[in-house]
């Protein structure tokens, strides 16, 4: 397998880290702005098998030449490229994999894909990916879903909440305060609920979840879950449903009062003779704050908790990835979730354990027990345990 890899930061080395462990991947060539970070970080990775290549990810001339030596490509880079990146990947003649969610374009590019008997699977990392292939795994289970809640989650681990706010970043910080603005839609007694991104922390949206090992948890809602729903053709029987995020308790409460007083807005304000932008503020004074000391742990989960009729009977069904920094490779377990299932993704198509072709989907496409089976020979375990509701 020759597989390149676009962007190499914290999930794109984990990818790498993977790769580089997989002995059916021959070549890989990893690209990325930052030509120094990632040779030193190969120089530790300790592998022959891994070129680097310094690129402008706006050079798309340079990224079609890098395509056309192998057979597929990992998309790590930020939302803006992925659209003409898929596109020049079908022109390519190679499969795509990013973690990333599925803009509208993709349909249409999908389609020209399926055409050339080409895969592109977005949405496959961590949230979303792993979730999604757990959800369509749990859904199937039941003859009939009343309820769906999906919880994706990062935070360290109880002695590396340190802190104020007892949180670290394990993600790319404007990433997540980009997050803790997004709109959201629910589903509440049979009814679409949409959230306004600025009140997705308030008391009335948040909900306590109990994860054993850890206690309590806020949650709170994340995305849009009606997108997935009608994917998974359970819309119609479905009355409560939502995707959350989670953290330690009091999280809610400090960045709701910090979106109310507007500081996760993206309009400059004037600030004597400069023009500052709030969230780029909040960024930049808390992100060298919020780093993990090599010693510390993060902790990273995914949980899926279907709730409907099974052979007549209420049933509840729960699948549960919990997964920790490995200090070795020293690779954060939000690295390793993500990075390492977008490097399955590309594995499995490859190997034809992924026969479609076209704009798959996680929810419907991925062979769930393959997939399991991948992530347990790297550590990671999906735990499942059923029972009456």
């Amino acid at each position: 397998m020759r597989i390149l890899v676009l962007g190499t930061g914290l999930q794109g080395r984990a990818t790498l880290h993977d790769l580089a462990r997989s002995p059916t991947v021959s070549h890989v060539i990893a690209a990325d702005a930052d030509l120094a970070g990632l040779t030193r970080y190969l120089d530790r990775l300790n592998t022959t098998k891994i070129e680097p290549v310094g690129l402008d990810a706006h050079d798309h001339d340079r990224i079609g030449a890098l395509m056309r030596k192998v057979q597929a490509v990992i998309v790590l880079l930020p939302v803006s490229f992925h659209v003409p990146i898929t596109r020049l990947a079908v022109e390519s003649g190679i499969h795509l994999v990013n973690s990333s969610y599925v803009p509208p374009e993709f349909h249409e590019i999908g389609r020209e894909a399926a055409a050339r008997g080409l895969a592109i699977l977005p949405e496959f990392g961590f949230d979303p990916g792993m979730d999604l292939v757990l959800a369509g795994r749990a859904v199937k289970e039941l003859d009939e879903v009343h309820e769906f809640y999906s919880y994706g989650a990062g935070f360290p681990e109880p002695t590396a909440a340190s802190g104020p706010l007892r949180y670290k970043i394990s993600w790319t910080f404007e990433g997540v305060l980009k997050s803790y603005v997004r709109d959201a839609h629910v589903v509440r007694e049979g009814k679409t609920v949409a959230v306004p991104g600025r009140e997705i922390f308030a008391p009335s949206n948040i909900h306590t979840v109990t994860l054993e090992g850890y206690g309590s948890l806020e949650a709170y809602p994340n995305g849009n879950v009606g997108h997935y729903l009608d994917e998974m053709g359970v819309t119609a029987t479905v009355k409560n449903a939502g995707r959350f995020a989670m953290r330690w308790p009091g999280h809610c409460a400090f960045w709701y009062a910090l979106a109310q007083l507007g500081f996760l807005d993206q309009a400059p304000i004037p600030v004597g003779d400069a023009s500052i932008v709030p969230r780029e503020f909040v960024r930049r004074l808390l992100e060298p704050q919020l780093q993990y000391a090599d010693d510390e742990r993060d902790v990273a989960v995914i949980r899926v908790d279907v709730r409907g009729m099974k052979h007549g009977r209420r049933r509840r069904l729960l699948y549960q990835v919990i997964d920790l920094r490995d200090l070795t490779s020293g690779l954060l377990a939000m690295n390793r979730t993500v990075g390492y299932t977008a490097s399955i993704g590309a594995q499995m198509i490859l190997r034809g354990d992924i026969r479609k072709r076209g704009l798959l989907s996680p929810l419907t496409d991925i062979p769930s027990d393959i997939f399991f089976t991948e992530l347990r020979e790297r550590g990671i375990t999906v735990q499942r345990e059923e029972g009456d509701w």
